[in-house]
C-alpha cells in the first residue's frame, strides 16, 4: 500500500472516508473528536471559527486535488464527488454546532440534522451538488446542508426541545 500526500489525508478524514459502508457517515462520525476537542478542551469560539474557516478555505483546494488525483489513479471513471472524501462532512458538522452550546443531545441532534440534509439534498442543496463541480461543489452542498441543520439546531434549542 502507497502512502497518501498530507492533503489527501487530510481529504479522506483520515482514512474514514475509505471505509466501505456510509463513508460520508463515517467521516462525518470521525470528525466527532475534532469537535470535542474544540468544545471540551480548547473552548475558545474563536479558535473552532477559526478552524472552521479555515477548513472551509481551503477545502476546495484540497477536495478538489484529491478527486483529481482518485481519478488519474484509478479506474479512470470520472466520479465529480467522490465518496471517500469527507473533509466537506468535516466542515459540515463543525458548521452545523457552530457556536451551539455543547451537549450530548446536541451533539446527536446535531450530527443527525446534517446526515439528513447531507444525504436527502433538498432544494437548492440539490441543485448546488448537480451544477457547481469541482473541489467547490464538493464542499459547497455541504455547507448548504450545514445552514438548515444549524437553523434548526438552534430552534430546537431555543424552543427549549434539547
Amino acid at each position: 500500500m502507497h502512502s497518501r500526500p498530507w492533503y489527501q489525508w487530510l481529504a479522506l478524514g483520515g482514512g474514514s472516508g475509505l471505509l466501505p459502508i456510509l463513508p460520508g457517515t463515517m467521516g462525518t462520525i470521525a470528525a466527532i473528536p475534532l469537535y470535542l476537542l474544540l468544545v471540551l478542551v480548547v473552548q475558545n469560539n474563536v479558535v473552532y471559527t477559526l478552524v472552521l474557516v479555515t477548513m472551509i478555505t481551503l477545502g476546495p483546494w484540497l477536495c478538489g486535488q484529491t478527486a483529481r488525483e482518485m481519478q488519474n489513479g484509478g479506474s479512470g471513471k470520472r466520479v465529480l464527488d467522490p465518496p471517500a472524501i469527507v473533509w466537506d462532512e468535516w466542515a459540515g458538522l463543525l458548521l452545523t454546532l457552530w457556536l451551539v452550546p455543547f451537549g450530548w443531545w446536541t451533539l446527536l441532534v446535531g450530527f443527525l440534522l446534517f446526515r439528513f440534509f447531507d444525504m436527502l439534498k433538498p432544494w437548492p442543496i440539490s441543485w448546488l451538488d448537480k451544477h457547481i463541480h469541482g473541489g467547490t461543489g464538493i464542499m459547497l452542498d455541504d455547507i448548504a446542508a450545514a445552514i438548515p441543520a444549524l437553523i434548526l439546531l438552534r430552534l430546537m434549542l431555543w424552543a427549549g426541545w434539547l
